[in-house]
């Protein structure tokens, strides 16, 4: 059994896009559908303001040379002085938050 003369008008939309890779407006608006001009992004206060932070904190440089040079000066005329005590401090934290985390 064959049936004849219906139209599915999304299924021909369908398949002239197949055919030819082209957007047809009339065929989009015969079918009801709605085609999308233009797009538009808002990012709310708090986006903005993150972008803003993010931007600054990729504008820092990698190394702070002025304090580089001065532990480098301290190193060379002999004052720079390790505390053992905030070392072992640091690295037990840090071992906690490895463990917890």
């Amino acid at each position: 059994m064959k049936v004849s003369g219906i139209r599915n008008p999304i299924s021909e939309i369908i398949q002239q896009y197949q055919a030819n890779g082209q957007v047809n407006p009339e065929s989009d608006k015969q079918a009801g559908i709605n085609t999308v001009q233009e797009e538009k992004v808002s990012l709310s206060a708090k986006g903005r303001d993150i972008q803003q932070a993010r931007k600054a904190i990729n504008n820092l440089p990698d190394v702070r040379t002025e304090k580089v040079e001065d532990l480098r000066n301290q190193i060379e005329q002999g004052t720079y002085h390790v505390n053992s005590e905030e070392i072992a401090e640091k690295m037990i934290g840090e071992s906690l938050i490895d463990v917890i985390a």
